[in-house]
Order: C-alpha cells, then structure tokens, then sequence
C-alpha cells in the first residue's frame, strides 16, 4: 500500500511532477514532487542548470539521478536560472529528505509575459494525475 504523497497547497505543479512555487519578488522555485523523490528513490546525484541559462517551459533544465533509474527535470516556465541550491552537489539526498524546502533544484526570473506558469496545476488537480496513475 503507498503513503500518499505531500502535496502543498501553495504550490503549482507540471504532469511531470515538477513544483514551482512563486515567491513575493516575482521569482519561481523549482523542485520535483514529493511523488517523484518517492519514484525515484534515494538520489545520489543531481545535475542542475547553470545560472544565467535560458529555460523554456517543458524543456530539459536538470537531471536526478537514483540508485534505481535517473530522471529528467522539466522547466514550468519560460526565464532565466538565477540561483541553483548547491547544497545538492554533496547532499543530492535533501531532495528525499525535504523536496519542499531544503531540496529546491534551482530558482528562476520568470518572463515576463506568458511565463507558462499558468498551465501549471493547483495541489487538488495535481493529486488527481496521481491518483490516475496508480
């Protein structure tokens, strides 16, 4: 039987269980889903975007990798990385242990018009895709 996976409210999520949550100065963070680490496994490397890269909305930004399999991280909006949690390049692990807060992937400034932060989903519509893949 699964543990049903955290999933905050404040948070917007992408089908590929990517969460962005959009902070007071306009700028998103970016993660993988509780869902996702569980996936996935106990992480031993994650490989994150270079500050100042160009990210567009579902394109390849990050890669995290497991004991059992590795994974690509989709950006949930079109802007620029402007920080990236270097913590994970000797505890790739904070990702299993807190996906939320101290395990963020990387920061971003969103552009300004049709980031595509609004195709993104509420917590409640998020936990629908996942009960549809079980």
């Amino acid at each position: 039987m699964s543990t049903k996976s955290e999933i905050p409210e404040d948070l917007k999520y992408a089908k590929s269980h990517e969460w962005a949550r959009i902070e007071a100065d306009g700028t998103v963070t970016v993660g993988i889903s509780d869902h996702a680490q569980k996936a996935l496994g106990d992480l031993v490397y994650v490989e994150l975007p270079e500050i100042g890269q160009e990210l567009e909305v579902g394109a390849e930004c990050a890669v995290v990798e497991s004991v059992k399999a590795a994974s690509d991280v989709f950006s949930p909006a079109n802007g620029k990385v402007i920080k990236i949690n270097e913590a994970l390049v000797d505890e790739p692990e904070l990702v299993n242990k807190s996906p939320y807060r101290d395990g963020w992937l990387f920061k971003m400034q969103p552009d300004k018009d049709d980031s595509g932060l609004n195709e993104l989903f509420s917590a409640a519509k998020y936990q629908v895709i996942l009960d549809n893949e079980d």
